[in-house]
């Protein structure tokens, strides 16, 4: 089921982008000036992704907030986007209710559920997208929705949907490369403690492989961006030895400095473990090239499980979570 599921990214991208077309949305009765994005985990990621493709253009605060509270800030003048895969993720329902207290203009991403009954309550707009799959699955119609969602309130031009539909099409023309890439990757971590570095710019992605390193492949991770690492977690290298793989990876728009800082990194950590990796960025973009890795490090969560013999699928210990939060 999952290797279907991570397969079906590219048609999964096309897919969001048809139900943005067809998406239309209330004009907000107050001027807007700020954005606020509340969604937890895989619902949660595209706010983060979209948030640092845009921010070189967007000329508001765009914040995204993944827990059950929403800055003091947000008011009437406040658009609130709450994403939600299954609509019953309890801090992004609790965090749009304090949104709605405040005046806030609601919009929402999910599949059903609480969040889509809310909106229809209250008379919110909410993009509805298919359900029925793991909300980390789902990353293709979130980080479409939320771009669609911007660029229809006239925060950011359409630019971003077209560099997204040509992501898809790079996923198509290189899924040979991609999987391969993935394998090598997987056998790479295997029996390893991953750490995942990368520039600021494109941290999202090595979050992105955290989560799906946690989930997929039942393993403990950790990312860190550089040049932050180089003011704290370089030094920790000192302590590290074979048990460690150091996975770096290279984008074409690289701030030369931070280029020179990851090539430093490698030389150093290197010395303390024999496991690096240098994984390089594909696309004319920063969406193409950051959806490049996002589907190699997909492939790679999965292809390490089924050398671990773990479970894909499975997620209990989170069922646990939710079941004694509701005796609370």
């Amino acid at each position: 089921m999952m290797e279907k599921l991570i397969a079906d990214f590219p048609a999964n991208i096309d897919e969001a982008l048809e139900i943005a077309k067809n998406s239309t949305f209330q004009k907000p009765t107050k001027e807007i000036h700020n954005i606020v994005f509340c969604g937890m985990g895989g619902s949660g990621f595209g706010g983060k992704l979209v948030a640092k493709w845009i921010e070189d253009e967007i000329k508001l605060p765009f914040i995204v907030v993944q827990d059950y509270t929403i800055p003091n800030f947000v008011n009437e003048n406040t658009l609130v986007i709450g994403s939600s895969y299954s609509g019953n993720t309890e801090e992004t329902l609790i965090s749009i209710e304090a949104a709605r207290s405040k005046g806030a203009h609601i919009v929402c991403i999910s599949s059903g559920g609480k969040l889509k009954a809310f909106c229809d309550e209250h008379n919110y707009d909410c993009v509805v997208v298919p359900g029925g799959n793991p909300p980390r699955t789902a990353l293709a119609y979130s980080m479409v929705q939320i771009g669609n969602i911007l660029v229809q309130h006239g925060f950011i031009n359409g630019r971003i949907l077209d560099q997204m539909a040509g992501s898809g099409e790079l996923l198509r023309a290189k899924i040979g490369e991609i999987q391969q890439e993935g394998r090598k990757l997987a056998e790479f971590m295997h029996g390893k403690f991953p750490m995942i570095y990368t520039e600021t710019k494109y941290e999202p992605i090595a979050i992105r492989a955290r989560q799906q390193f946690n989930e997929n492949s039942k393993i403990l991770c950790a990312c860190n961006p550089i040049p932050e690492m180089n003011h704290n977690e370089l030094v920790g290298w000192g302590g590290g030895d074979n048990r460690y793989a150091a996975l770096f990876m290279y984008t074409s728009d690289m701030h030369p400095r931070n280029r020179r800082r990851m090539e430093i990194n490698h030389e150093v950590i290197s010395q303390r473990t024999p496991h690096t990796y240098q994984l390089n960025a594909v696309g004319n973009n920063c969406v193409e090239e950051s959806i490049y890795l996002i589907h190699i490090l997909d492939w790679a969560s999965f292809y390490l499980t089924d050398i671990n013999g773990a479970d894909v699928i499975e997620i209990r210990v989170i069922d646990h979570l939710k079941g004694e939060l509701a005796k609370f």
